[in-house]
């Protein structure tokens, strides 16, 4: 490629040329005018008049990082009006005037006293001034002036971003993009070479190429192009040159047009080689410094904009066989040089990561061309037998595979699926196994990508093939039926006791082929109506069948292995009864008709139909005629209308229901059989009084008969005495209960305490005159009772506590009563031929001699009493008399 150029005063310096050819800068000097000191472009004089001559320099530039022990001498500022004998005091002011920048108040030249850095600051604006020493009065007006940095190549590339990760897929042609790198200078790049990168790959480079560098050219824009809103980036322009109306911009063109504003045609049109201009201008050792400050004094305006100083690069492929499934990721190693790669210049490095990434470049493989598995032939349908799977080198989506079964015989006993998360084929059984008719099956299996790119369909089929062998084995299978789906059978209702109705057919189908049993479950005929041989399976009649009451009979059949009971099957035989004709048609409803007393002759009274509870194959067809009894019948005829109906009609008119209001009709109805059953049925015929219109009004002649004899109002009047006796009825009740209530009301009222007085002390207990003593014995007699349960033999109490008491003189053993007693309640318990008591006491005569005191009230009222009684009168009025009794006596009582 051809050098650069070298930046914007070479640009300036061919512009000049053309300028001067053109006779535009004739008698003109590098000086520039007071007038139009800090005046913008747009002001700047539009005609060729001489101005006055003021300030004359040149152009100021100090090179960074000097070292030297001396002030560096940066320029000089002159006035024209300076004879040089020292009456001009020369000043500065502005950026970094008295500190970095002096200068010499008498000769005007200027020295840089610091170490300057034009990465840190690229230029210094200042202010020149210049006075007469004497009177301090300002011989020309102040102005502003520029010191541009000189860049030196003091800052190498960086690659500010990195280190970068990039991808591209695999198998990507020669010279595909795959990222780009941009690397930093921070040196100017309008200057020298100092920022002019380019980039190389140190580690990685036969993989992979980076380019280098980018040419230049210059393109020339109107000042109206730069005013619009597009933007120096939409034109792609690094820098810009304007003067007057007319901008230069420095690009990748190679042609530089100066443009005539007033007639719009182009002056002149200049394309050289870039190695006549660089050998044109590198003679004149012009810096953009002194190229702006060119500019100003010819009234132009130039700015400056960095056009490698980040430039970017693109890595690229530099082979077209990258395998992913080889190498998955590169490490390479960027390089960037400014100098443009010449001697001397510096570099950085960087590290680039590129990662392959995947295509469906690989077809699916099975591992083994052939694999095995076993199940049982009673596996149920939809089991998974087993899984295979086929491998991909590929990865992601590029993995996903379908399976297929290519063969016949195995897509109809096998189906096959794919498991999303394994992607692996599951097989399972789509229809039953048997091992007796095959013990072995071989399904071809396929793998197919789902996502085949069309790229890549010339490196071969991308599907894979192998072969399943499904050994069945042979387990102890339960007896089947024929037909395994269930049986129907037929028997006429009327076949006798052990009919064969139908026989059940099942067998074996294990090799061996044993014997088999069959049986009813009788959960499903509870009657018993069926029996079965349970050899041969053959279902005869245990019952007479009713097809009436029940035309199907559902059974279950159950099936066994003779040496193993658990092998069992089941079917459901349904068994249909065959209708015979045993049942004669009998009418549909008890049947009864009205007539009109007027009705007229051959009139149709009703029509008739008949019920059969048979069901012959080839319908009903019945036959209806009058019973033999009503042949001679004068008043009504039946005629047969042919389609299982008859209709009645009458034979005369002139009814009178007061000599017969009621009609007996017997009809013989019969059907076609076989063989043919018959019944008589009775059709009443009620004669009724009818309206002028036919609308019947009253069947009954004792109704008819008071009907004549009453009018409405009697019996209105008739009704109104009977619901008049009604409430005389109710009231003569109401006040006799009322009667009653008065009457048992009183009778409470009229309470009062019945107290019986005793007069007659009596003898006391050995008086015998006054109580019959033996009756009081004889309640006492008690039978003697002997119970081998309730332990020894019981005697009368009286008898046993008297032989006591003689005998020794001694106390009674009062144990042994409660004994007797005790005894005597559970005898009383145990006798069910008494209610049972809650309690009960016995009362014994105790005699004159008994060791227990008495029991009598009567000699409570004596002195020794320790009792008092006086609470009973406490007691109310009706305890009153009772507590005289027992209160005690007074002594002139007791006394007397």
């Amino acid at each position: 490629m051809a050098p650069h150029w070298r930046g914007g005063a070479q640009v300036l310096a061919v512009t000049l040329g053309i300028l001067q050819c053109c006779g535009w800068l004739s008698g003109q000097t590098i000086r520039t005018s007071v007038g139009m000191m800090g005046r913008r472009p747009e002001q700047w004089p539009m005609s060729h008049e001489r101005v006055k001559r003021g300030w004359v320099w040149n152009q100021f530039f100090v090179v960074e990082e000097y070292t030297g022990t001396e002030p560096l001498y940066v320029g000089k500022i002159h006035s024209d009006s300076d004879e040089g004998d020292g009456s001009i005091k020369y000043t500065i002011s502005g950026e970094g005037a008295g500190t970095v920048f002096i200068i010499d108040e008498v000769t005007g030249d200027i020295h840089a006293t610091e170490r300057l850095d034009r990465e840190e600051k690229t230029f210094y604006t200042l202010r020149a001034q210049a006075r007469d020493r004497q009177t301090d009065a300002p011989l020309e007006p102040e102005s502003e002036f520029v010191i541009k940095v000189q860049d030196i190549n003091d800052s190498e590339p960086k690659f500010l971003e990195g280190p970068y990760i990039g991808s591209v897929a695999e198998l990507s042609p020669i010279g595909t993009s795959v990222m780009k790198v941009m690397a930093s200078d921070a040196d100017d790049p309008t200057y020298g070479s100092s920022a002019r990168i380019v980039y190389s790959v140190l580690e990685g480079e036969r993989f992979f190429t980076v380019d280098r560098q980018t040419g230049e050219t210059v393109e020339i824009l109107k000042r109206s192009d730069l005013s619009s809103s597009r933007s120096l980036s939409d034109h792609n322009l690094s820098r810009t040159l304007c003067f007057l109306q007319t901008c230069f911009e420095s690009t990748q063109l190679q042609t530089v047009l100066v443009m005539d504003l007033t007639s719009g045609q182009q002056l002149s049109a200049l394309k050289r080689e870039r190695e006549r201009v660089n050998s044109d201008i590198s003679s004149t050792d012009v810096s953009g410094t002194q190229t702006s400050a060119m500019a100003s004094s010819l009234g132009m305006h130039i700015s400056t904009a960095e056009s490698h100083r980040n430039a970017d690069r693109v890595i690229r492929t530099a082979v077209a066989d990258l395998d992913r499934e080889t190498q998955d990721r590169y490490e390479l190693v960027v390089k960037a040089t400014d100098m443009a790669g010449q001697m001397g210049g510096l570099s950085g490095s960087t590290t680039v990561t590129i990662v392959i990434t995947d295509v469906n470049d690989n077809p699916p493989r099975f591992p083994q061309k052939m694999y095995q598995f076993s199940v049982s032939e009673a596996v149920a349908v939809g089991t998974s037998i087993g899984r295979v799977i086929a491998t991909d080198a590929d990865m992601g989506e590029n993995t996903d595979m379908s399976y297929l079964i290519k063969d016949e015989e195995g897509g109809e006993l096998f189906r096959v699926s794919t498991d999303g998360d394994t992607q692996e084929a599951v097989i399972t059984i789509k229809k039953p196994l048997d091992f007796e008719n095959k013990r072995s099956h071989n399904v071809v299996v396929e793998a197919v990508n789902k996502h085949v790119d069309p790229r890549f369909v010339d490196l071969g089929s991308f599907r894979d093939q192998t072969i399943v062998r499904v050994s069945v084995s042979d387990v102890d299978e339960p007896p089947i039926f024929i037909p395994p789906t269930g049986t129907i059978m037929e028997v006429q209702e009327d076949a006798r006791l052990g009919a064969l109705v139908g026989i059940v057919t099942a067998k074996d189908p294990d090799m061996d082929n044993v014997p088999i049993r069959f049986s009813i479950d009788r959960s499903t005929d509870q009657e018993q109506i069926f029996n079965i041989d349970p050899v041969t399976g053959a279902i005869t009649l245990g019952k007479i069948l009713d097809r009436e009451t029940a035309g199907w009979h559902n059974i279950t059949v159950t099936v066994v292995e003779a040496d193993n009971q658990s092998m069992a099957s089941q079917t459901a035989v349904s068994i249909r009864i065959l209708d015979v004709n045993d049942n004669p048609p009998e009418l549909a409803t008890p049947y009864e008709a009205s007539i009109c007393e007027d009705a007229k002759p051959g009139q149709l009274i009703h029509t008739i139909s008949v019920v059969d509870r048979d069901e012959p194959q080839s319908g009903h067809r019945f036959y209806f005629t009058l019973a033999p009894e009503a042949s001679n019948n004068r008043h009504f005829t039946l005629r047969d209308i042919k389609d299982n109906t008859a209709g009645i009609r009458t034979q005369h008119s002139g009814f009178n229901r007061q000599e017969q209001n009621v009609y007996l009709l017997p009809i013989l109805v019969v059907d076609s059989g076989p063989p043919a059953l018959s019944s008589t049925g009775t059709l009443t015929i009620h004669v009724c009084g009818c309206d002028t219109d036919g609308a019947i009004q009253s069947c009954n002649a004792t109704a008819y008969v008071m009907s004549a004899a009453l009018s409405p109002g009697a019996l209105i009047a008739l009704l109104v005495c009977i619901l008049i006796l009604i409430v005389l009825v109710l009231l003569i009740l109401t006040l006799k209960r009322h009667r009653k209530g008065q009457r048992m009301s009183e009778d409470e009222e009229d309470m009062r305490d019945n107290v019986i007085k005793y007069n007659d002390e009596g003898g006391g207990e050995q008086d015998t005159q006054a109580y019959d003593m033996s009756a009081l014995r004889s309640l006492y007699d008690f039978p003697e009772v002997k119970n081998s349960d309730s332990g020894p033999d019981l005697h009368p109490v009286p008898q046993w506590i008297q032989s006591r008491v003689v005998g020794d003189g001694g106390p009674a053993d009062f144990t042994v009563f409660k004994g007797y007693i005790r005894k005597k309640v559970e005898q009383a318990d145990a006798d069910l031929s008494v209610p049972p008591y809650d309690s009960f006491q016995t009362y014994a005569f105790e005699g004159s001699s008994s060791p227990a005191l008495s029991l009598s009230s009567i000699r409570t009222l004596s002195t020794t009493s320790e009792q008092d009684f006086s609470y009973l009168s406490d007691w109310g009025p009706r305890f009153r008399q009772l507590a005289g009794y027992y209160a005690p006596a007074q002594p002139e009582e007791e006394g007397s």
